[in-house]
């Protein structure tokens, strides 16, 4: 069994860009991975398992918690 996590942020009200979090997030194991969206201004994570790191990483970097944040088991 795994663990599939979904995390989204808005950060059209944070002090950091798109650019700035493509620049400061850490490589991922895949099938995990970062989303983006410049349009909506939208970033999130699609995390399998053990990348509960990169979610802390993230949060810590945005400065808020995430809008939407959806788990599932597989």
């Amino acid at each position: 069994m795994s663990i599939v996590r979904i995390v989204l942020w808005s950060i059209g009200d944070s002090h950091t860009t798109i650019d700035e979090l493509r620049a400061k997030m850490p490589e991922l194991t895949e099938p995990s991975t970062w989303l983006w969206n410049e349009a909506g201004e939208r970033f999130g994570l699609i995390a399998f398992d053990d990348e509960i790191e990169a979610y802390e990483h993230a949060r810590q970097v945005i400065g808020k918690e995430p809008e939407a944040v959806e788990e599932f088991e597989t």
